[in-house]
């Protein structure tokens, strides 16, 4: 597309010309299937209810997603446990806790399903296989093909997916290991688009009149600078650098590090006698996210990713404070 064609156009428009453009070449290129899986998460007007898989637990969520002039908007409210839901429009987020009558106000999270891509995914094909298999799915009553991305290493996990025939959205995503078990799996059970969606479907339920107010910001930060050192896995690579203002006196530095599918990021916070003594060190596995927390220095260093294990621990491990390079 033209410069003056990518200045001028809506946001809507543009998506939808991004999407056109690479469907012809997704048949064979395996970026340019990824892209158009991604572009179609982000162009459509859908709207269903999400099942996320996690062992024994399933937890429900009722998704809506529109594209008009202003940009993507975005709805979620999940359906189990305590009520929760969250509003997205502009990189920012409004979760409402109506138990708690809290609303927080913060910077959107990272792309989650139906969602693929973290960043443009040049580099994905240095590190999975794609593989497209030679049968048809059925997934929210609509037909899908179903394609793997095998990890080539047992840094990170492979995936089967299942995209759908007519638009190309994601349907349905399972989490493999490295001996092709399940590891977790999220999918739509039920789905509509465009005018199917009934109006209003972005408006909440929830009358916030009298809510607390909870602000979270971010910001960006130097890591470097502080004289902090991380050798990421191969492949990986840092998308983002943020300080984290959780609450007054509470800071938290993250650093994202992505191979364009799964991500990993690293908290550090200072640690806190009174507060952290009984905080265990050690990993922790839930689906497939793995979890590392480790005291380094005078600081607690917690390393979170959708990879296995091994790579969250070695990751943290990998970790140096060198404070005289502050300076």
């Amino acid at each position: 597309m033209p410069t003056w064609a990518r200045a001028g156009c809506r946001v809507g428009l543009c998506l939808v010309f991004s999407w056109a453009a690479t469907v012809g070449a997704a048949e064979t290129d395996p970026l340019a299937f990824l892209q158009q899986v991604q572009t179609a998460a982000r162009a459509l007007d859908y709207a269903g209810v999400t099942v996320y898989q996690q062992g024994h637990v399933l937890r429900a969520t009722h998704l809506v997603h529109l594209v008009d002039g202003t940009g993507e908007r975005e709805r979620q409210e999940v359906l189990d446990g305590p009520p929760q839901e969250c509003l997205r429009q502009d990189g920012m987020e409004q979760c409402l806790l109506p138990d708690h009558r809290i609303v927080v106000m913060r910077p959107a999270h990272s792309a989650h399903f139906p969602a693929l891509l973290l960043g443009d995914g040049t580099d994905i094909t240095q590190h999975y296989d794609w593989q497209p298999l030679d049968r048809i799915y059925r997934v929210a009553g609509r037909a899908c093909s179903v394609s793997e991305l095998r990890a080539r290493d047992a840094l990170r996990y492979s995936y089967r997916i299942c995209t759908d025939q007519q638009n190309h959205l994601l349907l349905k995503i399972q989490t493999l290991d490295a001996q092709g078990h399940l590891v977790d799996q999220v999918a739509f059970s039920r789905v509509s688009f465009g005018a199917e969606i009934p109006p209003g479907a972005l408006a909440s339920r929830w009358n916030t009149r009298n809510w607390q107010l909870q602000t979270e910001t971010s910001q960006p930060v130097n890591l470097a600078e502080q004289g902090w050192r991380v050798l990421p896995p191969a492949g990986f690579k840092p998308i983002a650098e943020l300080a984290r203002q959780l609450r007054a006196g509470h800071r938290v530095d993250q650093l994202v590090l992505s191979d364009g599918l799964a991500a990993i990021s690293i908290f550090i916070e200072t640690f806190d006698p009174k507060r952290d003594q009984s905080i265990r060190q050690g990993g922790l596995t839930q689906g497939a996210i793995s979890i590392y927390r480790m005291r380094l220095a005078s600081y607690w260093l917690t390393a979170v990713g959708e990879v296995p294990a091994q790579t969250v621990r070695d990751l943290a491990h990998a970790v140096q404070y060198l404070p005289q390079a502050a300076h």
